[in-house]
């Protein structure tokens, strides 16, 4: 299928304050990337942003099958631990994350856009929704759930995307989720983002066959659409000395 080019509104764009600011390290690994690496690997690209000895940075990954527990997560919410359970310092309770689903570590200096993390989350799910409306599916933002939505034939409606961010020094970490061909069973082990009353969903189960390099082109159009402009880099890594 063809996307169409994702657009934001004034709104929600969530750009550098400073015209001359270095565009944001885009970086994308193959294979599946254990979490504990990329967990390190996110946490000192972060302490080198906030130092100014390294760019800003969106890291595209896959995950082998696991569950994270946020800050919130409830024990009853884990209710299958058929794959490890890693405790992270994101906000929110229990995700799944697996082969067929992009993970996007999201690390931005706040100080250089916005310190304002109400707005930030609101400039991620533009960034989500604006990647779905290029593959002509409409994702929603719900007042009372995190992440974004989308309506099914019938009245339900089950999540696509999951959002869970930490920020220190000012700088974020952590990031989204987007379901594009995962093992949908696999959330069956977790009540996920603690919400019982409804679903989650992919891309491919809404009918859409489209590969995770397609997913990806569209997610950066999408995001230097809201964020600004970003050039190709290498994975961060657990020694990073990246150029301020």
């Amino acid at each position: 299928m063809t996307a169409s080019t994702p657009r934001a509104s004034l709104e929600t764009r969530f750009q550098p304050t400073d015209a001359e600011a270095p565009p944001v390290d885009w970086t994308i690994s193959d294979g599946l990337v254990p979490y504990p690496e990329a967990l390190a690997a996110m946490e000192a690209r972060v302490a080198a942003i906030a130092d100014g000895t390294a760019r800003e940075c969106v890291w595209l990954l896959e995950h082998p099958p696991l569950y994270t527990a946020g800050t919130s997560a409830r024990p009853e919410d884990l209710v299958d631990a058929r794959f490890p359970v890693y405790e992270t310092g994101r906000g929110g309770q229990f995700t799944y994350h697996g082969p067929g689903q992009r993970v996007a570590y999201v690390m931005l200096d706040l100080k250089r856009r916005s310190p304002d993390v109400r707005r930030y989350v609101s400039a991620l799910e533009a960034w989500i929704i604006g990647t779905l409306s290029a593959f002509n599916v409409t994702g929603e933002r719900r007042e009372d759930r995190v992440g974004v939505w989308v309506r099914r034939r019938g009245g339900g409606e089950d999540k696509v995307a999951a959002i869970g961010i930490r920020v220190r020094r000012w700088v974020t970490f952590h990031g989204i989720s987007l379901n594009v061909e995962p093992d949908l069973s696999h959330f069956g082990g977790i009540v996920p983002c603690g919400v019982r009353e409804h679903g989650v969903t992919s891309l491919a189960d809404l009918g859409l066959p489209v590969t995770m390099g397609e997913v990806d082109s569209v997610l950066r159009v999408a995001f230097e659409a809201v964020f600004g402009p970003t050039v190709p880099a290498a994975a961060p890594t657990t020694g990073e000395a990246g150029e301020g």
